[in-house]
């Protein structure tokens, strides 16, 4: 048969191109699968080994149902180009799953997402290999301009705490760790940790941040603060040695709304 003739051509390259797409898909895809699979079984200590752990993986793990549908919408979504589809099956695996991850993520290999509950990633979030995360974790973007990166890019085996707050187009570093429910507006360094409601960075290579670095005025107010109540504490302390009486005092309501960082001492 003539297939580069006007009637075998047509055919020949549409199965060549469908067999191509498919084998790539099919390699990419499955090895994807396979870290996620391990990811799973190796970050989960409820999941047993043997068959069972297979079973409880592939039926009852929300985070891994959530990943291997998101490879499928992703590729519809970002190679396909097929419009509306991805985020409409999207939503059934949110449903599903109470994870929701928007089909444009770029998510590497190895991703766990441990109970999952309440996860949020966004379009434009690019997340690198191994990285894990658990319930309440948001990847949010700042902004509205369309066509843009509005949502963080998370960088190789990061771990990141049940309900941290990751906003806007910042980077974090790899091998770091973000603690729960963190707010993260700046990026991250490699090899970090960083903790808080804003969140401050206070270990860098495993080495903990000197405290000598610039604070911010919500840190430094929270300093002020705690050693006016040292103050007043040793105040009642030498009323009570001298058997004076304990004035009565009325508390106002604070101007100003503060975090207050509690700091133990070795």
């Amino acid at each position: 048969m003539n297939v580069y003739g006007p009637a075998g051509a047509g055919p020949f390259f549409l199965k060549l191109i469908t067999t191509t797409i498919w084998s790539d898909l099919q390699m990419t895809f499955f090895e994807y699968i396979r870290s996620d699979f391990d990811a799973a079984m190796r970050n989960d200590p409820a999941i047993p080994h043997g068959f069972r752990g297979f079973l409880e993986i592939v039926f009852c793990t929300p985070g891994f149902l959530a990943i291997t549908f998101h490879r499928i919408f992703h590729y519809m979504h970002s190679t396909m180009h097929i419009p509306v589809l991805p985020r409409f099956l999207s939503l059934f695996v949110r449903w599903w799953t109470g994870i929701e991850i928007h089909p444009g993520a770029v998510i590497g290999s190895g991703f766990f997402i441990d109970h999952g509950a309440g996860v949020v990633i966004g379009e434009t979030s690019e997340i690198g290999d191994n990285v894990t995360m658990y319930q309440g974790v948001t990847l949010g973007g700042t902004g509205k301009d369309k066509g843009v990166k509005r949502h963080p890019t998370v960088g190789d085996n990061v771990f990141i705490g049940s309900g941290a707050k990751i906003l806007g187009p910042i980077k974090v570093g790899s091998n770091s760790r973000i603690g729960a429910n963190s707010v993260v507006l700046k990026n991250v360094p490699e090899n970090a940790t960083v903790t808080g409601m804003r969140a401050r960075i206070v270990k860098v290579n495993g080495e903990r941040v000197s405290g000598d670095m610039k604070m911010s005025t919500e840190e430094l107010l929270s300093k002020i603060f705690l050693l006016d109540e040292d103050i007043s504490q040793l105040k009642k302390e030498i009323r009570r040695l001298k058997g004076e009486v304990e004035p009565e005092t009325v508390q106002e309501p604070h101007e100003v709304e503060i975090e207050v960082v509690h700091r133990h001492k070795k």
